[in-house]
């Protein structure tokens, strides 16, 4: 049996790649990623069980599918040409969507990331160009010559990061988004955005795993996705993750006597639990996209 406790930021992806792999399982699957239970492997499956976080998969599910969503939308109607991927991690996208052959998605993790995954993924074919840049994102130069590259390369960008942001510190947010801001071909960012709120639950249920693997959860703004509005990027779309997660029929125990109590509360009080945790498109503060 392998070591079943987090040793760096790393192993997270493991664990969500557990997530994805057990909603594929399921008959009513809300997306299907065939490769998620090679890539959590066993390891994947004895972190969530000692971790006992099964019952956190549900945002991350809902998060996956509505990415997936806002993904082939903005490849579609806002003319994508590249999706750079920064801390890719296990994700499979580029071999489980239907995305057109001449994309360019670009994939940027730590170099034994990337090492694992390829070997892991041996022998699978991508359905687009798909390349894979190890850097680590924390070394200021490192990652702005990703981003210069990516720039003299593309014309409109889309740039994901899911599951990554929570774990910067907010000066390094800050800077990656000054740094994507710096190119006009940077279009578009998705990510996922936590509120102080929300962090200080899921520090207090899953703080001593990260801790342990020296990846606390850090990053929850208080002024929202105002916080990037100084750096080059607006709200362009907010995503509830609680909301969503009933769209799709994925929700947390409980959750329609959260929703009942949420109408008896004013519509301010409202609007701030419903913007808890949610999946945001940003676009270009300077520029219409």
């Amino acid at each position: 049996m392998s070591d079943a406790r987090l040793q760096n930021v790393s192993d997270t992806a493991l664990w969500v790649a557990e997530y994805r792999a057990i909603e594929t399982r399921r008959e009513d699957a809300i997306f299907r990623d065939p490769y998620a239970e090679k890539l959590a492997g066993d390891r994947g499956k004895e972190l969530v069980r000692s971790m006992g976080v099964a019952s956190f998969a549900w945002p991350m599910i809902v998060r996956t599918a509505v990415m997936d969503e806002i993904i082939l939308r903005s490849i579609e109607k806002d003319g994508v040409d590249c999706v750079v991927n920064l801390a890719a991690g296990l994700d499979a996208r580029p071999y489980r969507l239907p995305l057109p052959k001449a994309l360019r998605w670009i994939e940027v993790d730590l170099a034994p990331m990337i090492a694992f995954k390829e070997e892991k993924l041996r022998g699978e074919v991508p359905v687009c160009r798909l390349e894979r840049v190890g850097a680590d994102l924390a070394d200021a130069a490192a990652r702005r010559a990703v981003v210069e590259k990516v720039a003299s390369q593309s014309q409109r960008v889309l740039v994901v990061t899911e599951g990554l942001l929570i774990y910067l510190p907010e000066a390094q947010v800050a800077e990656l988004a000054r740094d994507l801001s710096s190119s006009p071909a940077f279009h578009l960012w998705l990510t996922d955005l936590a509120s102080p709120r929300l962090l200080k639950m899921l520090t207090r249920r899953l703080g001593k795993h990260l801790d342990a693997a020296n990846a606390p959860f850090l990053f929850a703004p208080a002024s929202g996705t105002k916080f990037f509005e100084a750096h080059g990027f607006r709200e362009r779309e907010f995503r509830s993750t609680f909301e969503e997660g009933w769209r799709l029929k994925r929700v947390m125990r409980g959750a329609w006597l959260f929703r009942f109590l949420g109408r008896l509360y004013p519509a301010k009080k409202r609007e701030e639990m419903l913007r808890m945790g949610g999946i945001v498109l940003l676009g270009r503060a300077a520029a219409r996209v």
